[in-house]
Order: C-alpha cells, then structure tokens, then sequence
C-alpha cells in the first residue's frame, strides 16, 4: 500500500509563537521586534528594509496612517483636559497660554510618532499580518 500524503494544508503558525508585548515594546524603542537590536528606523519614520543584526524583513510593514491617529488620539486626551485644568486654576494670559500649549503639543507629537510606529510594526510582526507571517 503506497504512502498517502495528506490532503490537508499545513497549518500557518500561530500568533502565539511570536509573543506580542515584547514585539511591541521593542518596537516602541524604534528595536527590530525580531531580536530588539538591530534599529528599525532608518531616519525619522523610515522603515529599515532588512534587519541588519538578525536579516528579518521590515519591508512587509503597512503602518500607514495608524502612528498618526494614534499620536493625535493620545495627545488630544492628554492636552485638551491639561489646557482646561490650567486655564480654570491659573488664568495665565492667552497668548501664554496658547504658547506652552502648542510646544507642548508639537513636542509630545514628535516624541510619539516614531514610537507609535515601531509599537504598531510589532503588533504586525507578532501577529504575522502583511507578510511578515512568510519570514517566521
């Protein structure tokens, strides 16, 4: 009787297999979400093709518009009853005000994007969405 193969497809790995926390705080350090060594940005939000310690592929990732509405999502939560708490409590004048408000603002921005983006291009890694499945 010959061997029978079986019919079935083999079954895709599972998210479990690449664990999501520590992909996403590896990439929220701009860290490969592979080993947490190699950078994953080339520039400010660039994304490094291929890992240059563990040669994991990056090119997969599809961060898109996600970092953004995060950073606005965060920041607007923080800001918004921030600048209402201040007003009420110490009426500084407006254009103080406005100042304070808008540095901080555009530096809390800054400090998050890059961040946001390596934590989502974690989530996509671990979770083997966009390609990165191909490459476990």
């Amino acid at each position: 009787m010959p061997h029978q193969t079986d019919p079935r497809p083999p079954l895709a790995p599972s998210p479990e297999d690449r664990p999501l926390w520590p992909a996403m705080l590896r990439g929220w350090r701009c860290k490969c979400p592979s080993c947490g060594s190699g950078p994953l940005l080339t520039g400010y939000l660039s994304v490094t093709p291929t890992c240059k310690v563990c040669r994991e592929e990056l090119h997969h990732q599809r961060a898109d518009d996600g970092p953004a509405y995060l950073t606005i999502l965060i920041v607007g939560h923080l800001m918004a009853p921030l600048l209402g708490l201040v007003f009420v409590t110490w009426r500084p004048e407006p254009l103080t005000l406005f100042t304070i408000f808008a540095v901080g603002c555009v530096g809390l921005s800054l400090y998050l994007l890059p961040r946001l983006k390596g934590a989502m291009i974690g989530l996509q890694w671990a979770r083997h969405m966009h390609g990165f499945g191909a490459s476990a």
